[in-house]
Order: C-alpha cells, then sequence, then structure tokens
C-alpha cells in the first residue's frame, strides 16, 4: 500500500497535469491576415509568432494583399519560414513540447485575393482564405476566434458578406459574436465597411494616419527611456546573428520594427494579458471602447492612401495611460520610481517593451541552445485570490508567495497599482517597500466601491531577464 505521503504526491502529479491540460485547451485561437513580402515587419512578426506557436492555437495563416501591396499575395513566403521553423523544431521541442508540426502549420497557409480592397470582395470572390475563416468559425470550440490583421482585411469582408448572405440573422449573430477583430490601422477600404456593416463586431483599431495608433508604440523612440531593445544592434546580437536559421532570416529594419506584432502580443498568456479586456491593458496595448471623434485621428497623416470616414459606431482605440518607468539604483532599494512621467497612448504598449523584447530574444535562444543553458520565465503565485474585498481604510496584504523559477533563478519582486485599468481613481496607500514579495497597503476612503488593479511583475536575473506577472483585482467598499 501506497504511503500516505506517496499518495499525497501522486494525487499533486495528477492535478498538475490536468491543469496544465487544461490551460493548452484554453489557447487563444487566431488567424492571420498577412500582406507579408509589402513591408520586412510582416516577415519579422511571423518569426516571432512562428516561437509562440506553442502558447497560442494558429488557425490559419492567409496571405492578402494591402494599400501598400495591392496586386499580388505572398503565401510562399510563409511556407519558406515555416520550413525553417521545421529545422529548429526539434530544439524548441527541448524547452515545451508543445510546438505543433511543421506539417501542421504549413496546412494553415492559404491564399486570399490578390485583389485591392472592396473591388475584390462580392459575388464569386471567395477565396480560399475566406472561405477557412468561415470553416474555423463553424467549428465547434467555443473560444473566441481572433483575426490579426496586419496588411489589408478584404478576406475577412468576403467571409462575414458570404455568412450575411447565406446564414440566418441567429446563425450571422452567434458567428459574429465569436469573432475579435484586430487591425494594424486599416490598410485597405474594407475596414469601415466591415465596422459599419457589422456594428456589434469586436474591433480594435485605431484609424487614419499611423503617427496616432497605438501599434507605433513597439518601435518609437522615447525621449529619456532606454531605447536599446528596439535597436538595430540589440536586434543583430538577439535575433539575428549567431542565432540559427530562423535568426537568419530576420530581416533588417526597413521602416519600423514589427509594427504587426502588437496585434496579437495581448494573447500570450503570461499574466498580465487578458484578451478579453483591451481595457485592462497588455503587452498589445491598452484601448477602450467609445465612438471616436474625426478630430481623434491624424487625419492627413501617412496611410498609404486609405480615406478616412467618420465611425458610426463604438469601437475599441486609443487610451491613454500616465507611467512614471521603474528604475534600477546601484546602492540602497534597488527599485526606485522615476520622476518623469509619461501620458499618451502610445505608452501602453511601450511600457512593457523590454519585457516582450527579452522574451522573444529568450525564445530564439531556445531554437538553438539546450534547456539547461537557455533561459525560460519565472511562474509567479499568490498566497491569496486574484479577487480580493476590502474596506474603506481596511490595511490588507498582497502576496506572491509560492513564486518559483524553472532555472533556478534568483528573482526580483516589483508591485504597482494600475490605476487606469480600473474603476478606483485614487492611489492605494503603499506601506512597505514594492519590491517585496509580500507587501501592506491601506485603502482608500471611498463613497462607492470600486475596484483597482494591482500588477506583480516578477523578473528573473537570468540572461535575458524574463517577466511574468499576475494580477489582483481589489475591491474597495465603503464602510458600512
Amino acid at each position: 500500500m501506497k504511503s500516505f505521503f506517496q499518495q499525497i504526491l501522486l494525487l499533486s502529479l495528477i492535478l498538475s497535469v490536468s491543469v496544465a491540460h487544461a490551460q493548452r485547451l484554453q489557447k487563444n485561437r487566431m488567424i492571420v491576415l498577412s500582406d507579408i513580402e509589402a513591408d520586412p515587419d510582416d516577415t519579422q512578426t511571423l518569426i516571432r509568432l512562428l516561437l509562440y506557436a506553442n502558447e497560442i492555437d494558429i488557425r490559419g495563416l492567409i496571405a492578402t494583399t494591402s494599400v501598400h501591396q495591392k496586386t499580388k499575395i505572398a503565401p510562399e513566403s510563409m511556407v519558406k519560414l515555416i520550413k525553417t521553423y521545421g529545422k529548429v523544431l526539434p530544439n524548441l521541442r527541448k524547452h515545451d513540447a508543445a510546438y505543433p508540426a511543421e506539417t501542421d502549420l504549413l496546412a494553415l497557409v492559404k491564399k486570399g485575393q490578390p485583389g485591392y480592397g472592396m473591388n475584390a470582395i462580392g459575388k464569386g470572390k471567395d477565396t480560399e482564405g475566406s472561405e477557412w475563416i468561415i470553416k474555423v468559425l463553424e467549428e465547434n470550440d467555443q473560444r473566441p476566434l481572433w483575426i490579426s490583421v496586419w496588411g489589408g482585411a478584404n478576406t475577412l469582408a468576403q467571409a462575414l458578406q458570404k455568412i450575411k448572405e447565406t446564414k440566418s440573422s441567429s446563425e450571422l449573430k452567434r458567428l459574429t459574436q465569436k469573432l475579435r477583430v484586430y487591425t494594424i490601422s486599416d490598410q485597405d477600404d474594407t475596414g469601415i465597411w466591415i465596422r459599419n456593416n457589422f456594428p456589434d463586431l469586436f474591433y480594435i483599431v485605431t484609424p487614419g494616419g499611423y503617427s496616432k495608433a497605438t501599434w507605433t508604440g513597439i518601435s518609437v523612440v522615447v525621449k529619456g527611456i532606454n531605447n536599446e531593445t528596439v535597436s538595430n544592434p540589440w536586434i543583430i546580437e538577439n535575433l539575428q546573428q549567431n542565432h540559427g536559421p530562423l535568426g537568419a532570416l530576420y530581416p533588417d529594419v526597413g521602416y519600423a520594427v514589427e509594427g504587426d506584432t502588437p496585434s496579437w502580443l495581448s494573447l500570450i498568456p503570461n499574466g498580465l494579458n487578458s484578451p478579453e479586456h483591451p481595457d485592462w491593458g497588455g503587452w498589445g496595448g491598452r484601448y477602450e471602447l467609445y465612438l471616436p471623434n474625426m478630430s481623434d485621428f491624424d487625419l492627413k497623416g501617412f496611410n498609404g492612401g486609405v480615406p478616412v470616414d467618420p465611425e458610426t459606431r463604438p469601437i475599441w482605440t486609443n487610451a491613454n495611460d500616465s507611467y512614471n518607468p521603474v528604475l534600477f539604483r546601484d546602492h540602497g532599494r534597488s527599485w526606485r520610481t522615476d520622476t518623469a512621467t509619461y501620458k499618451d497612448n502610445k505608452v501602453t504598449l511601450w511600457r512593457w517593451r523590454d519585457d516582450f523584447q527579452n522574451d522573444f530574444a529568450a525564445r530564439m535562444d531556445w531554437t538553438f541552445m539546450s534547456y539547461e543553458n537557455a533561459n525560460h520565465p519565472p511562474v509567479p503565485s499568490l498566497g491569496h485570490e486574484e479577487n480580493i474585498t476590502v474596506k474603506s481604510g481596511e490595511q490588507f496584504v498582497l502576496d506572491a508567495s509560492g513564486t518559483t523559477d524553472p532555472d533556478g533563478d534568483n528573482l526580483t519582486y516589483v508591485w504597482f497599482q494600475y490605476m487606469e485599468a480600473g474603476t478606483l481613481k485614487k492611489q492605494v496607500t503603499l506601506r512597505s517597500a514594492e519590491n517585496l514579495y509580500r507587501i501592506f497597503l491601506t485603502a482608500p476612503e471611498v463613497d462607492k466601491t470600486a475596484n483597482t488593479h494591482f500588477i506583480l511583475k516578477v523578473t528573473d536575473k537570468g540572461k535575458p531577464a524574463l517577466t511574468r506577472y499576475k494580477r489582483v483585482i481589489v475591491t474597495v467598499e465603503r464602510k458600512s
């Protein structure tokens, strides 16, 4: 008979496997629409995405046109990258067995219309790409289906048009309710058509000139901060050179580095991202749902010539964060908050940039390094629930007990209040250093119930340093 300890250990292992399996089943589903070859950044973004194929359920890779490439599609470029991924797959699986087979990914490459915008949709203009979107939507899978649009959206427009023409109104509603769309601005004239004709469709976009778009925060050079992780020397050292065959294909920057990547960064399960809540913020930026004014857009800035028309319904679009960076200190308390404050919509994305760039660099290492020689992200844990309720004036504790690192690295903890993500617009008083695994706080006085978000940021001291998070939503109630 097994000892009590052995039985407990066996049960723990079974539960661990079950939880891991459940997490795998809950991967975010995504179909990509890409005008690959219009600009080097689609190739850059697809290389990054392939290294996250263990974390995201990629359900389609569709070659499309855009305002920057109106008359051709390049699925063969996707195939080339996937075949190179196949060369490094055995090594990637040393780090995570969940990486999909090369053949499975090749089967997901589809062709959209080799024509531009609205002129390439309508009767008789179905493509294997538009048909594939419908097929995946009709699967018996209750998870949302994200459409990550790196170029023009006409393949999605064709799919939606056909669904509307061939399905009942109830089936149309059921299918479109499963869609989540994030477009890197409007790169053809079908985006506004989709939003006008499917007013309930979940849609993240910054219309108009690219200069005001949140996604540009991935590459923007910000005065007063260290922009090293989006510099060309960093790209050469960490991605391109001496980083295996996939790194060797990562192209130099043509216009801006990886402009398409923000469309799916928030689908990575890192403890911070919550894709169904764009207003909570994450690696892909933060967005709010409202009907924007034309004055909110850059009407004259560069967008390739796509017309900018007034929005007729609320969309998920630009939101501002007010951010004070946290800086490392040589002596005394290891971290301090910078006195400089940055506030705009691009801040919502670049504030996480060092974290997701280092994460990418580590995964590029996975393509050729052994598990023992590479770095892997820490695993944050909480000593309490992720949602807690306190009373006005009450003292409470946030606790990261149980946090571990798979490589045994030393860990840095930083807690901060993410005020924009909640409804409480007051600071919660911190009664201890913010870089302890357990911190002590006092809730402010409130007249009505409100909530605020605290983010636990855990960073290891491996190379490159990797970060994961936990989000704690604190509800503050008025004293009875």
